[in-house]
């Protein structure tokens, strides 16, 4: 025990020093496997992980999905999944807002990236809903919780890490992702509602579109539908694998971009470039979690941890609770991919041995996850927004935030009561 406390006070001191996360888990779980069993050994583990890691199948899901979130973003959609958003709610009080959070939503289910969708869309949205008038925290709220939609309406870079390191399947989790992420979206609208009618001048009511206008804005999403249906929907039906989806929809993704011709060859090379680094940092992120993974497992924490649940005889919804809380403290100091690869080995076999289902555990994670990227002091998609919106104070963000902060706990203490949300889906898939 004292061994893995140790471990994770230098990853956090590593981490406070600058160094990246990846080289910062890796280093300690080389070093600290080295010191408790044998450096040949840690040397061992560290060609098995890479040796593994590069003939893992499934693990070329992860640079094909961020592939094709890159043609999508490439493609301008988000404006049209925005106009579209507009088109039916714009009337409303705070209805740019729930356009924005509409956008989102849409923008998640083709990109897998919280960021990318929190970047992407304040592009689009933030000088319209100024135009209108918005205030600034309102505006910059729902898009920064917004963006948050895109580690949990599949398909999911998180959750494909979460299914590789747990051997949990990928194709459950996305389809275990839907009805979370959609209550996610009817939330934050729900907290929009509640700003505007406390404060109306923070969200005043647009212009009415007419059917026609209306039609016209549903037609032009249809490619971005097509390819979420094609891709999900495919995974759904089993016709294909997550990692034959992924070179589906980025394949898709970039066929979208040539008929809409919004693709040059500067833009292709941005593209690739792009995906490769995102790619390669993902990549030393989980092969280092996975080095710091095999030195909790020689401390022998995680099977410790499990007999003490066992032995304390706590309820089993005390234990989640627990888990919960600490996830969301972490996350208040933690990068997202980092909170998750760092506590997710410990916690997953003790939810396996008190009987959950580790589809729902995931479920539940990326929904901490997601509260993580909007809480001070370290949101990352508040800073994400504050380099986007040089203008706008983090202060006036994280204000903004707040509301939909409320929102996202409210969901997750409905998923952590109620896993039949999360599991309906999976369990009905052919």
């Amino acid at each position: 025990m004292l061994a893995a406390i140790l471990g994770f006070v230098c990853v956090f001191l590593l981490l406070f020093a600058g160094v990246p996360v990846g080289f910062g888990m890796a280093l300690v779980g080389i070093v600290g496997f080295a010191i408790l069993t044998s450096l040949n050994g840690a040397l061992n583990m560290m060609g098995q992980i890479l040796f593994d890691s590069v003939v893992n199948y499934e693990l070329s899901v992860l640079p094909l999905f961020v592939i094709m979130g890159n043609f999508v973003a490439q493609s301008r959609m988000a404006q049209e999944l925005y106009d579209a958003g507009y088109a039916y709610l714009g009337h409303r009080k705070g209805g740019l807002a729930m356009a924005t959070v509409i956008a989102c939503g849409g923008f998640a289910a083709v990109c897998g990236s919280s960021v990318a969708t929190a970047a992407t869309i304040s592009k689009v949205a933030m000088p319209q809903m100024r135009a209108r008038g918005y205030a600034d925290s309102l505006a910059a709220g729902s898009i920064a919780a917004g963006g948050t939609l895109g580690i949990m309406i599949p398909p999911s870079v998180i959750l494909v890490i979460y299914g590789i390191m747990t051997e949990t399947s990928i194709s459950k989790l996305f389809i275990a992702g839907i009805v979370p992420g959609l209550l996610g979206v009817l939330g934050y609208m729900t907290a929009i509602v509640y700003v505007t009618r406390r404060r109306p001048a923070d969200g005043p009511s647009g212009d009415r579109s007419s059917w026609r206008q209306r039609l016209r804005a549903t037609r032009s999403v249809g490619g971005i539908t097509s390819l979420f249906i094609l891709v999900i929907g495919g995974i759904y039906i089993g016709a294909f694998t997550p990692t034959e989806a992924a070179g589906i929809g980025a394949a898709g993704a970039f066929a979208l971009s040539l008929i809409r011709r919004t693709l040059s060859a500067r833009y292709l090379l941005a593209v690739l470039i792009d995906s490769g680094r995102t790619t390669a940092m993902i990549f030393a992120v989980l092969l280092g979690a996975l080095m710091f993974a095999n030195f909790l497992d020689v401390t022998g924490v995680p099977t410790a941890l499990a007999a003490w649940v066992g032995e304390v005889d706590l309820p089993a919804i005390l234990v989640i609770v627990v888990i919960v809380s600490i996830l969301f403290i972490l996350g208040c100091i933690l990068e997202s991919l980092s909170m998750m690869l760092l506590t997710v080995p410990m916690f997953y076999p003790i939810v396996s041995g008190l009987g959950y289902d580790l589809i729902w555990f995931g479920i539940v994670v990326v929904l901490s996850i997601e509260i993580s990227l909007i809480t001070p002091p370290i949101g990352l998609n508040i800073f994400v927004l504050r380099a986007t919106l040089q203008d706008v104070r983090t202060g006036t963000i994280f204000r903004g935030v707040l509301p939909f902060i409320s929102a996202d706990i409210v969901r997750l203490a409905i998923i952590v009561l109620i896993p039949w949300l999360s599991l309906v889906l999976p369990r009905l898939m052919l």
